[in-house]
């Protein structure tokens, strides 16, 4: 029985803003234009996972209508909800202060968000969910979609799809991290998991990018 993971990153997300978990004006976009993008291509879905996070559910409510897919019908799995980046950032600087542009600039708080969660990997901070918790929920989440048998699309976060891609390349945790600031919003990554084993299909597809539509690349 084999089994097919569609993993899709969460659409362009609130940066900057008091809450980041909603989907911008562009997110929204860029959820349709890749549902419409996979339908075009002729991908059969046969089950969706989504995690329980909510620019999850609006990107999966963005894409469904061109793939005619039934958004009450996805079964939601937090396993595949990403670390709280904001704990992590607390167990490191505490009431300290906060270092320039977190939370402001986007390359200095990227840069700092990769100190932090390589940090955490090896243990040096410790936060509400340990690395290796996390590691296992994502992992877990992995094996039950895996178990359908089917082909499955999962609307998910950046790190628990490189978690889940580390894995399958056998890579050193860190590599997790590098991979992840390589995915951008909306792409597409596939997983194949079958009686040999599982293998990296492909990673960071974005099918809905082209000529004009290179608005939609974006990483946060």
């Amino acid at each position: 029985m084999s089994c097919e993971l569609i993993l899709v990153r969460h659409a362009q997300a609130s940066f900057g803003a008091d809450d980041y978990d909603v989907l911008s004006e562009l997110g929204h976009r860029q959820g349709a234009a890749l549902g419409a993008a996979l339908a075009a291509r002729g991908e059969r879905i046969d089950a969706v996972f989504v995690g329980a996070q909510r620019r999850h559910r609006e990107t999966l409510e963005a894409m469904a209508p061109a793939l005619a897919l039934d958004v009450s019908a996805a079964q939601v799995l937090p396993g595949l909800n990403e670390f709280s980046s904001g704990d992590l950032l607390d167990a490191r600087f505490g009431n300290g202060p906060r270092p320039p542009g977190l939370g402001s600039d986007r390359e200095a708080h990227f840069r700092i968000l990769r100190d932090t969660v390589l940090a955490w990997q090896r243990e040096e901070i410790g936060g509400r969910e340990s690395f290796v918790q996390f590691t296992e929920r994502v992992l877990r989440a992995r094996r039950l979609m895996g178990a359908t048998g089917r082909r499955v699309l999962a609307v998910t976060s950046g790190g628990a799809i490189c978690r889940m891609i580390a894995d399958v390349l056998e890579a050193p945790p860190a590599q997790m991290m590098h991979l992840q600031l390589q995915l951008a919003n909306c792409a597409v990554s596939r997983i194949m998991i079958g009686q040999g084993g599982m293998r990296l299909h492909s990673f960071n597809e974005m099918p809905h990018v082209s000529g004009p539509g290179a608005e939609f690349v974006t990483y946060s």
